[in-house]
């Protein structure tokens, strides 16, 4: 089965190429439409975008009572991006180090997992694609080499640093990342773009999509997407990628008060050594239906079914993790008043796994949640002052019933200064890592359970426009962590050590960004986060040689980046990005990872409707190390873009 579905999304690929290219001279020069060309976005465009994260309402950036940040299409184009975790990259209050070819630590205000681990014990962040939320309850994270996407059809993404539970539920812990794509009605025409690497790193990514109509009020597109990856550097010897998929989405506007869209996709990904294989294969599908009653007054209409599997090893008996997702989501919102808002909520989320992976007792597992939400948002005086409190009551298959309240305050002063404050409580939710996990000998390596995570979370910020060309945001936190994982000793055990919630932690820091327009065609983004963490056993049986500084991830205190986007003229745009980030401290077993800085370059030149790219990333050094064991090699492409 698994063989078929890469065989099947390898043929999308292929049959999307040869029926699309011969579109290309079917169209009219006059059919380009304004929205398939790169969105140039002014500051005030920017300040003035409406982001949905944090209250799921459209609210202007600038008043939002949360540490957000918005990476914009504009941003992805004009930077050195192939794919969604360089992407996040953009994103200045976010940690993300990469692993391997195709592996990533991506987490918000620390607790990426050990080191070693690629990123796979990083489980404090949410992560949404149109809603579609790609959280594996094998671990309680994110398999980043799976989620993939074509950058040329993003809309924006939406980074909020700090817990998001009372909305989205278990596991926004420390962070949300909600990805947003294009409509259909926004991606007409064809697109086609190449990019082969000039250097050992990446061998091609071949990319094509087309949009069209359907009668007056339907739109669709179509795409086909394929990449090879090569191994990371010469002692990467596992990790050469590659993947193809394929998929569509439609938009239906029968009324103003109606819209719908349905989207799915169906992937197949292997990553292979000498001695090994690993498969991965998935499909999705997405429905999303919106009334609008009146400006204020909307009902909303979720439903998705999501497929994974995964496969390790070349013999007749391969270990094999399949994974099933039936989700609904129900929105209802309406106003109570003159200053009030309410917004109510349920959802109901089915997965199943089926596993022949023996560590797993049982193999076989349905894992339903359910879930409830209530929030208020008042206007305590108009255009000056706004609360927003709300709380979110799940119940899982592992602990029951949680709570998890928060309250947002947003003051402002002036139309360009905002102060913002929040408290919230989110927990994280146990995997099956966590809790069903056993030795050889078939005893459970968590005999005393295993409770969730939680954190009490407390931010400060301020927002503050002081010129028309410049936007900078603030903002400090401190958190407060109770029952994190801990391995424990136990000496009863053929294997004598256990998993528990044997730790306590806190941690603290500032985060802070900016963005300057120096001049019509110069755009500069950049930012800057301090993170500090420490933490403690709670009981005796606590390995000290293995503590959560260890468990829980080795997070830099210091890191900055820069963005320059640049348009010049003859219709040339010459990018820059650049990354430091300091030294993870030693702590054994782990051995340091020194401090890196990288820069990333991007020269365009565009002639009708032909756009030419030479792209360089980590330009300054052969080779570095991020995480793990493996370097991160210098490379350097080429790109040929095609938008009709």
């Amino acid at each position: 089965m698994i063989l078929r579905y890469r065989c099947f999304a390898h043929g999308l690929a292929i049959l999307s190429l040869t029926v699309l290219s011969d579109l290309i001279f079917a169209q009219a020069a006059d059919s380009l439409l304004p929205s398939s060309k790169l969105k140039k976005l002014s500051l005030e465009e920017l300040m003035n975008i409406e982001v949905t994260s944090v209250s799921m309402e459209p609210e202007k950036l600038t008043e939002v009572a949360s540490a957000i940040q918005v990476i914009t299409n504009e941003d992805v184009q004009h930077s050195a991006a192939l794919n969604l975790p360089e992407a996040l990259e953009l994103a200045p209050n976010l940690q993300i180090a990469q692993a391997n070819s195709r592996d990533f630590s991506i987490t918000a205000r620390g607790f990426g997992g050990l080191p070693s681990a690629g990123g796979l014990l990083a489980n404090k962040l949410l992560v949404m694609i149109d809603g579609r939320s790609v959280y594996s309850p094998l671990f309680g994270g994110v398999f980043w080499n799976v989620q993939n996407l074509m950058l040329e059809d993003l809309d924006r993404i939406e980074v909020v640093s700090g817990p998001g539970g009372t909305l989205w539920g278990a596991n926004a812990v420390n962070g949300v990342i909600n990805i947003q794509t294009k409509s259909a009605m926004e991606t007409q025409g064809l697109y086609v773009s190449q990019e082969t690497g000039m250097t050992s790193a990446l061998q091609d990514i071949t990319e094509i999509r087309y949009g069209g109509m359907i009668g007056d009020n339907l739109y669709y597109r179509v795409y086909g997407q394929y990449f090879d990856q090569q191994r990371s550097g010469p002692s990467d010897t596992v990790n050469r990628y590659n993947m193809a998929q394929g998929g569509f989405r439609m938009d239906y506007y029968p009324s103003k008060a109606n819209t719908f869209n349905l989207q799915g996709d169906i992937y197949s990904g292997s990553q292979s050594d000498l001695s090994n294989l690993t498969l991965s294969t998935g499909q999705n599908l997405m429905g999303h239906f919106t009334h609008d009653f009146s400006e204020k007054s909307n009902l909303t209409v979720k439903l998705y079914a999501d497929f994974t599997t995964y496969q390790v090893g070349n013999s007749s008996t391969p270990q094999i993790y399949d994974e099933s997702t039936y989700d609904i989501d129900i929105k209802y919102r309406l106003p109570l008043g003159q200053r009030q808002s309410i917004l109510m909520g349920a959802g109901y989320s089915y997965i199943q796994d089926m596993t022949n992976i023996q560590s797993l007792n049982p193999e076989n597992l349905p894992m339903p949640v359910a879930s409830g939400f209530l929030q208020d948002e008042i206007t305590c005086i108009p255009d000056l002052l706004k609360l927003t409190i709300g709380s979110k009551l799940l119940h899982d298959v592992f602990t029951g019933y949680e709570v998890q309240p928060s309250a947002r305050l947003a003051l402002t002063l002036k139309k360009n200064h905002t102060i913002w404050a929040s408290v919230s409580r989110a927990v994280r939710t146990p995997s099956r890592f966590d809790v069903d996990v056993t030795e050889p000998s078939g005893q459970s390596l968590s005999p005393n359970g295993f409770v969730s995570e939680i954190v009490e979370a407390y931010e400060l910020g301020y927002r503050v426009r002081p010129r028309e060309n410049l936007s900078l945001s603030f903002a400090t936190f401190f958190n407060q962590y109770t029952d994190l994982e801990s391995i424990n000793s136990d000496t009863s055990k053929t294997t004598p050590v256990i998993l528990g919630n044997g730790l306590d932690a806190e941690s603290w820091g500032f985060e802070f960004s900016g963005n300057y327009q120096a001049t019509g065609w110069w755009r500069l983004h950049g930012g800057y986060t301090l993170f500090e963490k420490k933490a403690w056993a709670t009981n005796s049986s606590v390995l000290q040689a293995l503590s959560v500084v260890d468990f829980e991830g080795i997070a830099p205190e210091n890191q900055f980046m820069f963005q320059s986007i640049m348009d010049l003229p003859g219709n040339y745009a010459f990018d820059l990005m650049g990354r430091y980030v300091s030294e993870l401290s030693s702590m054994a077993p782990i051995t340091s990872t020194p401090a890196y800085f990288t820069l990333d370059l991007r020269l365009a030149k565009r002639i009708k409707h032909f756009e030419f790219s030479v792209i360089g990333q980590n330009l300054l050094a052969a080779q570095h190390i991020e995480t793990g064991e493996y370097p991160i090699p210098r490379s350097v492409f080429g790109k040929i873009t095609y938008r009709f």
